[in-house]
């Protein structure tokens, strides 16, 4: 049933794939600088994020900062604003880079004690006509192995994400794993 929704949401269901919605959890658990990077302190939160050590200047510019040294520099004590362009590479490099960084933290927390229960609240059919609809229950399992799921995550790996998503977690829900290929929200702790 997976990979199967074709025309999702042509009678008016609602919804993002699971494999996003665990993707939106991870980076909220991984947390990190809320200040967005177009404003001064979000910019300068990450270019001294980015800039702090040899290491994790290297893995930005592993992740897309192609700026020189003198340009950072520039950038950080304020005399240079950097384009939109730019901006935007910035916010991907710091993303990239936090990622890498707290992957085996949350690993570490989401495996210990025999795994972490989620829930998945299944999609919206609020503006599906009624004779439509179906019944598609809220769900909750326990997820023991997390390692494909974080390691796609933190190298940025949509389609590996979704690949463990579908194939190593949503079979478990037994013959109505299809049903949950969309869903309004996933939640789970660390």
């Amino acid at each position: 049933m997976p990979e199967k929704n074709i025309d999702f949401g042509k009678f008016g269901a609602r919804g993002i794939k699971g494999s996003d919605a665990v993707m939106r959890r991870l980076d909220d658990l991984a947390g990190g600088i809320s200040t967005p990077v177009t404003a001064k302190r979000g910019l300068t939160a990450r270019l001294n994020y980015l800039t702090k050590t040899d290491r994790s200047l290297a893995a930005a510019r592993a992740a897309g900062l192609t700026a020189t040294d003198r340009t950072l520099k520039a950038w950080q004590s304020g005399k240079r604003r950097p384009s939109k362009a730019n901006l935007e590479r910035i916010d991907a490099a710091y993303q990239a880079v936090r990622r890498r960084n707290v992957a085996n933290h949350l690993l570490r927390r989401l495996n210990a004690g025999g795994g972490t229960r989620v829930e998945i609240h299944p999609l919206n059919q609020s503006q599906v006509p009624r004779p439509l609809q179906r019944v598609v229950e809220h769900r909750t399992m326990n997820i023991r192995r997390w390692d494909r799921i974080v390691g796609s995550w933190a190298a940025g790996d949509h389609q590996g994400l979704e690949q463990a998503w579908t194939t190593d977690v949503l079979p478990d829900l037994g013959s109505q794993w299809g049903q949950y290929e969309y869903v309004t929200s996933i939640g789970f702790a660390a």
